[in-house]
């Protein structure tokens, strides 16, 4: 969202950006009171989210969060919009972006999940009885994937489930906005853009959004930060280090919780590969941190491997830096992702949900070695320039979002 605003604010729209207070709050733990000062035409809101106070470097619970905004939010966003309407040093707001839910289609047929019967499971079997394997062949757009490739929040067998009724009415109230901004570019998605422009024209594809701000002319909100966590520059220093494409980066985002027996495969599936590389790692040879790599991209100049919880965040930064992935999904549309990763895109391999340390060793060895590696890192690259294409001078993504500017203006 932040890469949005600053986006639109370089073509001269003035900016309220709106945040929870409590992420507003993690703003200013991880940036600093500078951070949120804004710029004249660039202002930070705040409402409450309506939770209870709770760790402020912890990230919230999202079954608890998602049904507070739903419940909470609405009386003081509105509130905010009439104190800014009245504000007579401020414009009025005509327009309004609001995060929406990724994976769109997947999302959009939850309701079919019901019809069907599929939602909700009766028991816990259906996680190892082979159901989740079950080919689903009715969303227009998305083929070859099973009901486990779905977003994550299908698997309940609670009728009522909070996740799966949030996600599945979040997309169906953006079907009653005016517009829908995707965070992709046309040739990544071709089948699913064409299916939803088929329901809903209005749609403006302008990612990936990070590469787009990359070649967005030098101004004021350009170094603006939304990132809640603190960055570390010690692991800049040590990436910096390293020679092009020589760093397996790991990174399972901000909410993955891993337990110790999956952490352990996977440093052992690592180690087993890298042998003295990862032992000697106090000389320098590893590096292992728990604060994050600065915003400015998710995988490192270096890297040549990118470990990933396959976020769609994540995903388009390994796309735009032409970096294969070795995906082990956690939740939400992250199992979609990593279908799509795997085959439509085929830039990535699955490692089992079962992590075990052979798999992990495997799956590097057939990356840095294999025939199988390579052809996926050449597809990876593919992608690489065809998002660089789509961003620049006469490319869909730079196309869509000039075109959006101006139908924005006239109906502004």
């Amino acid at each position: 969202m932040m890469q949005l605003a600053q986006l639109l604010h370089s073509r001269g729209l003035f900016i309220s950006f709106v945040n929870t207070e409590f992420n507003h709050r993690r703003l200013i733990r991880s940036k600093g009171p500078d951070s949120v000062k804004g710029l004249p035409d660039f202002r930070f809101e705040t409402i409450p989210d309506g939770l209870p106070s709770s760790n402020s470097d912890a990230t919230q619970d999202v079954r608890a969060l998602s049904d507070s905004t739903r419940k909470n939010c609405l009386a003081p966003f509105l509130e905010l919009l009439s104190k800014i309407n009245s504000t007579p040093q401020l414009p009025n707001a005509t327009c309004i972006v609001s995060d929406g839910v990724m994976s769109f289609m997947g999302y959009l047929h939850f309701t079919e999940l019901v019809k069907s019967g599929i939602f909700p499971f009766q028991n816990e079997t259906f996680l190892s009885d082979g159901t989740l394997d079950k080919p689903i062949d009715w969303i227009p757009g998305m083929s070859n994937i099973r009901l486990k490739d779905m977003p994550s929040f299908i698997r309940a067998n609670n009728p009522y489930d909070i996740l799966f009724d949030f996600m599945g009415s979040e997309v169906q109230n953006c079907l009653k906005a005016s517009a829908i901004i995707f965070n992709t570019f046309d040739e990544f998605e071709h089948e699913v853009l064409k299916a939803i422009a088929a329901t809903f024209p209005r749609i403006y594809t302008t990612g990936p959004l990070h590469l787009l701000v990359r070649h967005m002319p030098d101004g004021p909100s350009k170094s603006m930060n939304s990132s809640l966590w603190k960055e570390d520059a010690k692991c800049i220093e040590w990436l910096n280090k390293r020679e092009p494409n020589s760093v397996v980066y790991v990174n399972y985002g901000s909410i993955t919780v891993m337990s110790e027996k999956h952490l352990k495969e996977f440093a052992w599936g690592l180690a087993n590969n890298f042998g003295k590389r990862i032992h000697e790692g106090d000389k320098g040879k590893g590096s292992h941190n728990k604060l994050v790599y600065p915003t400015t991209s998710v995988v490192p100049p270096s890297g040549w491997l990118f470990l990933t919880h396959c976020g769609w965040n994540s995903l388009m930064e390994a796309v735009t830096e032409g970096v294969p992935l070795i995906c082990w999904p956690f939740f939400a549309d992250q199992h979609t992702n990593c279908r799509y990763s795997c085959t439509t895109w085929g830039m990535g391999m699955e490692i089992n949900p079962n992590v075990r340390a052979e798999d992990v060793e495997a799956l590097v060895k057939e990356m840095m070695e294999g025939d199988n590696g390579q052809m996926i890192r050449r597809k990876a690259l593919d992608w690489k320039n065809k998002a660089e294409a789509a961003v620049c001078c006469g490319g869909s993504s730079l196309t869509n979002f000039d075109r959006m500017m101006k139908e924005a203006i006239n109906h502004g």
